[in-house]
C-alpha cells in the first residue's frame, strides 16, 4: 500500500508540474499565439467549429499536411472512436463509435456516409478517397439525418475541394518515396471571365510497389497505380446565382490485388511467420475506376432565404481476384466484376433570420448495381457462379430549424421521413471440379441452383431534438438527442429462396452532451461530448459451416447492442512556434442481444467489430524562424488504440492488441509558403498491425488476416503560386 501511495503522489507531482509549465508557457506567449479558427458548413450553413453543437473534427489543408495525409486512411488516430482503413476488396472500411461495416458486397450499406461536395458515394469501393485539391475534410459524429440527403446511421466524413477563386493561383507536389513510390499532384485555378466565369483543374499519379513479396509470382502484392482528376467551373450569371459545374475520376490499376497472411495453417501449410512474405496464385487483377459529375446551383432568393439544387451522377467498376486461402494452390479463390451507377438529387431551402435558422430538403437517391461474382476452388472442388443484380431507391424529406429563445439560449428540431425500395435479383450456378477459370456464365448449361427476383421496401421517421447554451462567447454546451436509420436488403450470398429473406433495418437512438470552450485568448481549445447510443437489429456479415460442415455465408441482424463513451479534443498554442493537439476516445461498447445461427443469444461470447475500449492520439509542431520569412517545421505524433476485434466472430486469433504507432516529419518552408521540402516517415517503429480478417475456422478451417503499412518514408517537394 505504501508503494501505491508513492507512485500516486509521484503521479499527482507529474500532473501538477505538467500543469504549472504549462501555465507558465501561455502567460509568457504573445497575443499573437492562437489556435487557428476554422470555418464548417456541418449544419450546412457556415459556422466557426467552436459555435457548432455537435461532435465534428474539421481538418484544414495545412493540418493535413502535418499528417502526412494521402488518403482519408490517415484520418485514424486523428478523430476519437474513428476507425478507418482500406479493405480486402478496396473499399473504405469506415466505423464511428462502432457503428459501420466491414462488408465490401454491394449489397450492405456503409454505416457511415462518404460525401464529395455533398454528393453521397452509395459504394464503399471508390469511397477511399486520395487527399488532393481539398481545402478541408469534415468528420461528424453520431446520426446526421435531418440535414443530410442520405441519412447515415453512424456519422458522416465530408470531403471538401478548394473553392474557385478569382486569382491564377496554383500548386503543385512531387513525391518520392520507398517502395518505388512516386506521387505528382497539381492544380491550378484561373478566370475566365473576371467575376463571371471560374475554373480549376486538378490532377494527381500516385503509385508504388507492394508492401508484400508473393513467393509463387515473385511481384510484389497491394500496389497502387492511381490516376485522378477533377476539374469544376463556376458561372455567376449575377451575384445572387451561381451554377457550378464539378467533374472527378480516378483509375487504379495495379499488377496485383492485396494478399491477406496466414495466421493459422491453411490446409497443411503453416501460418505465414512474416506478414510481408504471402503466397497466391489468384491475385492478378485489380482494377477500380470511377467517375462523377454534378451540378450545383445556389440562389439567393433574399437576404435570408437561399436555394440550392445538387443533381449528381456517378459510376464505379471494380474488378479483382482476390486469393483466400493465401496459399499456392487453388483451394478458395473469389473473382468479382462489378458495375454501379447512381443518381442522386438533392433541393435544399435555407433560412438565416435573426432568431431563426432553417435548414429544409427533398432528396432522391438511385443506385444500380451488377455484380458478376463466385468462388474459384477446383483443388477442394468448390467453383460457383452468381449475379446480383440490385435496384435501390430512396426518397426522402428533411428539415431542421434552430431558434434562438434567449442570446445564449437555442433549441433545435429536425424530422426527417425516409422512404426506401430495393430490387434484388440473384442467381447462381455450381460447377464442375475440372471447370477452369473464367467460368463461362452466360454459355454453360449447368442448371440454377439458386434463382431468386425478390422486393421489398422499408420507411423511418428519424427525429433530433437538442439545446445549446452560450455561457459567453467561449464556452457553449449542448445536449441533444437524434434517431438514426439505415434500411433493410437482401442478403447478397444467399444460396436459396429462404436465405432471400430480407433483413431489418437498422436503428439507433444517439444522445449526446458535450462542451465546446475556448480559454486563455484563444490558446487553448479544449471539446469534450459524451454520448450513450442505443442500437436495434445491427447487420453483420459472418462466415460459418451450414448443416452438412460445408463454407456458407451470413448476413443477420444482430439483435441489440449498447455503445456508451466520451470523446475529448485539445488543441494549444502556448507559445508562438508551437502547436499541440491531443485526442482521447472511451468506448464501452458491447451486445445486448446477438442470436446465433442455432438461435441461441451469444451475446456474452462476442465483442463489437472495430471498437476499442480505449483510443488516444499526441501530436505537436514547432516552427524554427531561419529568417526572411522562412522556417523549419518540426512535427511528430503518436496514436494508440486498445485491443480490437476485426471480425464479427470475435476470433483470438485475429484480435489486434493494443498498440501505438508514431510518426515523424521536418518541412522547410519558404518565405509566404510558396515551396516548401519536407522528409517524414509514418508507423517509425515498423509496427505490425491487423486491420481486417477472414475467420473460416468454422467451414474451411483457417483465418487470414490484413495488415497495415510498414514504416515508409518519404521526401515531398511543393510549389504555390
Amino acid at each position: 500500500m505504501v508503494g501505491v501511495n508513492r507512485a500516486s503522489r509521484r503521479t499527482r507531482a507529474g500532473y501538477l508540474t505538467a500543469t504549472c509549465l504549462f501555465a507558465l508557457l501561455i502567460d509568457a506567449a504573445p497575443a499573437a499565439a492562437q489556435v487557428e479558427e476554422i470555418t464548417v458548413t456541418a449544419r450546412r450553413r457556415e459556422e466557426r467549429l467552436q459555435d457548432v453543437p455537435v461532435a465534428v473534427t474539421a481538418f484544414g489543408t495545412e493540418k493535413l499536411r502535418d499528417l502526412q495525409a494521402r488518403t482519408i486512411g490517415d484520418l485514424q488516430g486523428s478523430v476519437p472512436n474513428l476507425e478507418i482503413h482500406v479493405g480486402d476488396a478496396s473499399n473504405a472500411v469506415v466505423y464511428i463509435r462502432g457503428v459501420g461495416q466491414i462488408d465490401s458486397l454491394a449489397f450492405a450499406d456503409p454505416g457511415v456516409g462518404i460525401y464529395l461536395d455533398d454528393v453521397y458515394l452509395g459504394r464503399a469501393q471508390g469511397a477511399f478517397l486520395d487527399v488532393y485539391d481539398v481545402d478541408r475534410i469534415e468528420v461528424l459524429r453520431g446520426p446526421q439525418g435531418t440535414l443530410y440527403g442520405r441519412n447515415t446511421i453512424g456519422g458522416a466524413i465530408k470531403f471538401v475541394s478548394r473553392p474557385l477563386t478569382n486569382e491564377l493561383q496554383g500548386s503543385a507536389e512531387l513525391t518520392v518515396g520507398d517502395y518505388s513510390r512516386i506521387e505528382a499532384k497539381g492544380s491550378i485555378n484561373f478566370p475566365i471571365v473576371t467575376d463571371k466565369v471560374l475554373a480549376k483543374i486538378a490532377v494527381g499519379h500516385m503509385s508504388r510497389d507492394g508492401f508484400a513479396q508473393n513467393s509463387v509470382t515473385g511481384k510484389d502484392e497491394g500496389g497502387k497505380d492511381t490516376l485522378v482528376g477533377r476539374a469544376a467551373v463556376e458561372f455567376r450569371p449575377s451575384d445572387a446565382l451561381t451554377v457550378r459545374f464539378d467533374f472527378d475520376g480516378s483509375n487504379d490499376t495495379p499488377d496485383t490485388s492485396r494478399t491477406p497472411s496466414r495466421r493459422t495453417a491453411v490446409f497443411g501449410v503453416p501460418a505465414n511467420t512474416d506478414p510481408f512474405k504471402v503466397a497466391a496464385d489468384f491475385s492478378n487483377l485489380s482494377n477500380l475506376r470511377t467517375a462523377g459529375a454534378a451540378i450545383t446551383i445556389n440562389w439567393s432568393l433574399s437576404d435570408a432565404l437561399r436555394f440550392k439544387s445538387i443533381s449528381a451522377f456517378r459510376r464505379m467498376g471494380y474488378d479483382a481476384k482476390l486469393d483466400d486461402d493465401a496459399t499456392a494452390q487453388a483451394f478458395f479463390g473469389v473473382y468479382d466484376y462489378e458495375r454501379q451507377n447512381q443518381f442522386s438529387q438533392e433541393l435544399q431551402l435555407t433560412y438565416s433570420g435573426e432568431r431563426l435558422n432553417a435548414v429544409g430538403g427533398l432528396y432522391y437517391f438511385r443506385e444500380h448495381d451488377s455484380t458478376l461474382s463466385g468462388l474459384f476452388g477446383p483443388a477442394i472442388g468448390l467453383i460457383t457462379g452468381s449475379l446480383n443484380d440490385q435496384t435501390n431507391s430512396s426518397y426522402a424529406a428533411y428539415g431542421q430549424a434552430t431558434y434562438n429563445v434567449t442570446s445564449q439560449l437555442s433549441a433545435t428540431a429536425g424530422l426527417r421521413y425516409t422512404y426506401e425500395n430495393k430490387k434484388f435479383l440473384r442467381t447462381q450456378r455450381f460447377y464442375p471440379g475440372t471447370q477452369t477459370y473464367p467460368v463461362p456464365y452466360d454459355t454453360t448449361n449447368v442448371p440454377f441452383a439458386t434463382n431468386i427476383d425478390t422486393s421489398d421496401n422499408w420507411s423511418s421517421m428519424s427525429p433530433k431534438f437538442g439545446l445549446d447554451y452560450h455561457v459567453n462567447d467561449d464556452v457553449l454546451l449542448y445536449v441533444s438527442a437524434s434517431r438514426g436509420f439505415k434500411s433493410g436488403g437482401f442478403d447478397g450470398r444467399a444460396n436459396d429462396n429462404a436465405g432471400a429473406k430480407p433483413y431489418s433495418p437498422e436503428t439507433l437512438w444517439s444522445y449526446e452532451a458535450g462542451l465546446k470552450s475556448s480559454w486563455l485568448g484563444r490558446r487553448l481549445i479544449a471539446n469534450l461530448a459524451v454520448f450513450d447510443n442505443e442500437y436495434k437489429d445491427l447487420q453483420l456479415s459472418s462466415f460459418v459451416a451450414d448443416r452438412n460442415g460445408n463454407f456458407a455465408a451470413l448476413f443477420t441482424n444482430a439483435g441489440r447492442a449498447t455503445m456508451r463513451g466520451a470523446e475529448l479534443e485539445v488543441t494549444a498554442r502556448p507559445i508562438q512556434p508551437l502547436s499541440i493537439t491531443a485526442t482521447l476516445g472511451y468506448l464501452d461498447a458491447h451486445y445486448d442481444q446477438f442470436i446465433g445461427p442455432s438461435g441461441a443469444d451469444i451475446s456474452k461470447q462476442r465483442k463489437l467489430v472495430n471498437a476499442p475500449r480505449w483510443n488516444a492520439k499526441l501530436a505537436g509542431t514547432y516552427r524554427i524562424d531561419v529568417g526572411n520569412g522562412a522556417g523549419v517545421v518540426l512535427g511528430a505524433d503518436i496514436a494508440y488504440r486498445t485491443k480490437t476485434y476485426p471480425v464479427v466472430s470475435s476470433s483470438e486469433v485475429l484480435a489486434q492488441g493494443g498498440y501505438p504507432l508514431a510518426n515523424a516529419f521536418v518541412r522547410y518552408e519558404a518565405a509566404n509558403d510558396r515551396w516548401w521540402l519536407s522528409l517524414g516517415a509514418k508507423n517509425l517503429t515498423d509496427r505490425r498491425y491487423i486491420t481486417q480478417g477472414f475467420d473460416l475456422s468454422d467451414s474451411l478451417g483457417y483465418q487470414l488476416a490484413y495488415y497495415g503499412d510498414p514504416r515508409t518514408v518519404a521526401a515531398t517537394l511543393g510549389f504555390r503560386f
